[in-house]
């Protein structure tokens, strides 16, 4: 298939709840994209593409061209990288096919730490860090449920400029209804998003699976909540990450502005047995925060009670 000149290839590395929207709403809107996929989720999106339902049950299904061979894909414009923390380092492994001369490799993980990674075995050239604001989870191979506001997506160069690359991908986005995000400062930025969501994660699977709106009405657990925020603001004060004076405020709002039923990944994939982002959530508030030399005890309590959990076999009633 010959492109148009003015086209762009998008693959889109893991086809879970953040790369099924992202990548189906740009499949729907007509662009040319590729999912590097494999097992059930390969064989559903083969057999009837993808599905995106949305808060008030309207679906989408798109078709899509999927292969668990990145040499079938072939060299993209833009590869999104959306696979959670832990499969990153393999992920990363498998690009080689799909990164041409001028690829940019946009980073989606949680935390702060996925554009270094990338960037090491890629290039910083190559990598532009990114942070993604999607509510959605997979109902199944192939579906995601997207339930809030439409997704956003930011990203910028590693300097934080906006390239011509950038703003080309910020157009893709916006004529699919994904919003583009324009962060005057992309580390800020992450940094913002890890100190709202690290503490919420965390002490929401310290505790057994307890709610935003659960955790934040408590004065106990609230309490440990901001009290995270802060750590997490003195480390990247610490390193040189120009968060505002405010940016527990600004969290805390977020928080409190949250439906009262949400949880993170982080909880319900350790309460479930299953892999978690333990490691870059809140091992690295722990991690970073020894190297800034800021101290950060209520994460290393939180960590140590998490990372024996989940070290523990899953026990049933």
């Amino acid at each position: 298939m010959t492109r148009e000149p003015d086209a762009s290839r998008v693959a889109v590395v893991g086809a879970g709840a953040v790369g099924g929207y992202l990548g189906g709403r740009l499949a729907a809107a007509g662009h040319d994209v590729r999912f590097l996929a494999r097992g059930a989720t390969l064989a559903a999106l083969r057999r009837h593409g993808l599905r995106i339902t949305d808060a008030s049950g309207v679906e989408t299904v798109s078709e899509v061209r999927a292969s668990d061979d990145p040499r079938e894909i072939g060299a993209a414009d833009y590869v999104l990288l959306c696979v959670k923390t832990p499969q990153l380092p393999d992920a990363v492994d498998a690009l080689g096919p799909l990164v041409g001369a001028d690829t940019a490799v946009v980073t989606v993980q949680n935390g702060v730490e996925a554009p270094e990674q990338a960037a090491a075995a890629l290039g910083r050239d190559r990598v532009l860090p990114g942070t993604v604001r999607v509510v959605a989870t997979t109902a199944g191979p192939g579906e995601v449920r997207h339930v809030g506001p439409p997704g956003a997506l930011g990203f910028a160069e590693w300097d934080g400029g906006a390239s011509k690359r950038v703003l080309r991908l910020r157009e893709l986005l916006r004529s699919a209804s994904v919003t583009a995000l324009e962060p005057d400062d992309i580390w800020a930025a992450l940094w913002a998003k890890f100190l709202l969501l690290v503490p919420i994660g965390s002490l929401g699977a310290a505790t057994g699976g307890a709610s935003v709106g659960e955790l934040r009405s408590r004065p106990g657990t609230r309490k440990l909540l901001i009290a995270g925020m802060h750590e997490i603001h003195a480390t990247a004060r610490a390193l040189g990450i120009a968060l505002p004076d405010d940016a527990v405020d600004t969290a805390t709002a977020l928080m409190d502005g949250q439906a009262p039923d949400v949880t993170t990944s982080l909880q319900r994939d350790i309460l479930a047995g299953r892999p978690s982002e333990l490691d870059a959530w809140t091992g690295a508030a722990v991690r970073l925060a020894a190297r800034a030399g800021t101290g950060a005890p209520v994460h290393e309590m939180l960590h140590e009670l998490l990372a024996t959990r989940a070290s523990l076999p899953v026990r049933t009633p």
